[in-house]
């Protein structure tokens, strides 16, 4: 067996593998549409479990080599406890097995995947003492120094990572550090560190960005801070200390949107409706904040379609000043704008990105949306939580980068959670012979749940014409838009357990929407689209962080939870995220749209 198959699975345990590409933004965002009005969420029973694929046979054999091997497959089936029943007499020296090292590293993954921590650790450190010429000894050191980071014994888990070969795992390390070390909230506890690991890039960058965007900064931390820059080779411009971070009465923001005001065409203009409407919410939550006392002035500025406006707005001295900026649209833009906003120490929020690689390693740079990989983490903890069954799945994605992405972070994180994705396979809805070939051979009866990424119209009816066809009903999981699809009718997706990943769901009945729709048909004549609703709820949200925490709203941010939104489901920024970790997952019940997994819901 290859030990380092199981790495990213390890990973991802807390969420922490290397991201793969994120949705794209596309040259103009398309909302997925919010579906059928909904009640308030009511208690769901989960779906009807599958059968559960049965253990291996010749559990306990006397046989070494058929003991490792069930020992494996029950970690792949996520029967973790057997799993380290099995294992486990394999890895005592009295039984000289011959491959006691793997089987005490997989002893250690089954014990870490279960929680048990003080298990995994004993067990790799036994590992390490027995057997240190081990040649998968690496991957021993990286799972013990994440065991380590979740108990949050951080110096023993630097200490531990400080131990690889030099070059080995280094993406990986690099990944788990700068997701685990931003969840420190005590600076006593980052000087520690600093002062025992001198030489560690990613915790020095980790504390410089605690320092200038986490609220900590005091003059006499100067000095430690241009050590830092100094040995890291940091940004001075990004990392020098903001002036006038202090709480204020009224917060200045910038809006940079490509309205286009130079081309007053009817095309453009309808082209350029979703800008409007965005721009419209952003006024009524302008409003609205005014009301609760809250003020925050707006000053728009037109980016157009291309960077070479954005670039002279950015050379405009007031924008400097700004506490807040909303936007630009557009991918190009958004790279160039999140330069600007961390030389300039100025939090910047995407309104409609869903590209996940515009927010790395940049504490001043938020998507308002969730990421690609953040729907499909959530979905995946969904599906292995909620579902029930085998922990099997078999994931079908459009032949688009959007897709494609969606369907590689689904089997990370699924995998790393301990189910199995037997299919991750490319599909062509527009033509039927590669669509067909999608699911050829799969046995819908047997698999645990089913996930089928993909916008397409087409997808959806194939879909379950190919379900009604072996009469399977596995658990599905799909996109929102499907419940736009005027190809399907709702009885049809209402009479199966498919649930949907539905980023903008909006409860039409609830207070909050009522009250933003009578309003803003109060103003503009005109009921309000999807980025009208973004536009309130993005500008609400942050105006809102702006008066409770100042501008370097940051740390309040990475310490909180995903909330209620005014209007939208929830939002949040947990653990230093800077996309929009909550995803709603809805599902029709009696042709309404419920919500499965509200916020706080566990």
């Amino acid at each position: 067996m290859r030990l380092s198959a199981f790495l990213p699975l390890v990973l991802l345990c807390a969420g922490l593998a290397a991201a793969p590409p994120l949705r794209a933004q596309s040259s103009r965002p398309a909302a997925k549409p919010a579906g059928p009005a909904a009640t308030a969420p009511r208690a769901k029973p989960t779906a009807a479990p599958a059968t559960m694929p049965p253990p291996p046979a010749g559990l306990g054999s006397p046989d070494q080599d058929l003991r490792y091997k069930n020992g494996k497959i029950l970690v792949e089936q996520g029967r973790y406890a057997l799993a380290m029943q099995e294992l486990e007499p394999l890895t005592l020296p009295a039984a000289k097995f011959v491959r006691a090292p793997e089987a005490a590293y997989l002893y250690a993954v089954a014990a870490s995947r279960a929680k048990k921590w003080a298990e995994a650790e004993q067990m790799l450190n036994l590992l390490r003492n027995r057997y240190p010429s081990w040649s998968g000894l690496s991957e021993a050191l990286f799972l013990q120094g994440q065991i380590s980071f979740e108990q949050k014994d951080y110096p023993n888990a630097l200490a531990v990572l400080n131990e690889l070969p030099t070059n080995a795992l280094t993406t990986e390390r690099t990944n788990m550090e700068a997701a685990y070390l931003p969840r420190i909230s005590e600076k006593a506890v980052f000087q520690a560190l600093v002062k025992a690991f001198p030489q560690d890039v990613a915790l020095g960058r980790a504390y410089a960005d605690k320092l200038v965007s986490g609220g900590w900064y005091t003059p006499a931390d100067q000095a430690q801070l241009d050590q830092l820059i100094s040995r890291f080779k940091l940004d001075r411009n990004a990392y020098t200390p903001r002036p006038g971070g202090a709480k204020k009465g009224s917060y200045n923001i910038g809006v940079l949107l490509p309205f286009e005001f130079n081309d007053t065409s009817w095309e453009k203009r309808r082209r350029n409706q979703f800008v409007t409407d965005l721009y419209a919410g952003l006024r009524l939550a302008q409003d609205s904040l005014q009301r609760a006392g809250r003020p925050v002035q707006l000053f728009a500025y037109d980016t157009g379609a291309d960077t070479v406006q954005l670039k002279q707005v950015l050379t405009l001295p007031e924008l400097a000043g700004m506490d807040l900026i909303i936007g630009p649209i557009y991918k190009s833009g958004s790279k160039i704008l999140a330069q600007y906003a961390q030389q300039h120490q100025i939090a910047v929020v995407n309104p409609l990105s869903q590209d996940g690689t515009l927010v790395t390693d940049n504490a001043w740079h938020y998507l308002f949306e969730p990421g690609t990989a953040t729907q499909a983490q959530q979905a995946a903890q969904f599906a292995y939580t909620r579902l029930g069954g085998p922990r099997t799945a078999v994931v079908l994605y459009e032949d688009t980068n959007d897709e494609t992405a969606f369907g590689l972070a689904y089997k990370q994180a699924y995998e790393a959670l301990g189910g199995k994705v037997l299919q991750l396979r490319r599909i062509k809805s527009d033509d039927e012979t590669t669509l067909a070939a999608g699911f050829g051979g799969i046995d819908l009866k047997t698999v645990g749940h089913l996930v089928v990424a993909s916008d397409n119209p087409k997808a959806g009816v194939f879909t379950l014409s190919a379900m009604r066809v072996q009469s399977a009903k596995p658990p599905l999981i799909a996109y929102a838009s499907w419940l736009d699809n005027n190809r399907i009718s709702l009885g049809q997706l209402d009479s199966r357990d498919i649930y949907f990943i539905h980023p903008k769901y909006l409860d039409r009945n609830s207070a909050g929407v009522r009250r933003v729709r009578q309003l803003y048909i109060q103003q503009l004549n005109l009921p309000p689209s999807v980025f009208a609703y973004t536009g309130f709820e993005l500008l609400y949200y942050f105006g809102s962080q702006l008066h409770q925490y100042g501008p370097a709203f940051q740390q309040p941010l990475a310490n909180g939870g995903p909330v209620s939104g005014a209007v939208f489901q929830g939002i949040g920024y947990p653990n230093g995220a800077h996309d929009n970790q909550y995803v709603p997952i809805t599902k029709l019940e009696r042709l309404e749209v419920e919500v499965l997994n509200p916020v706080g819901f566990r």
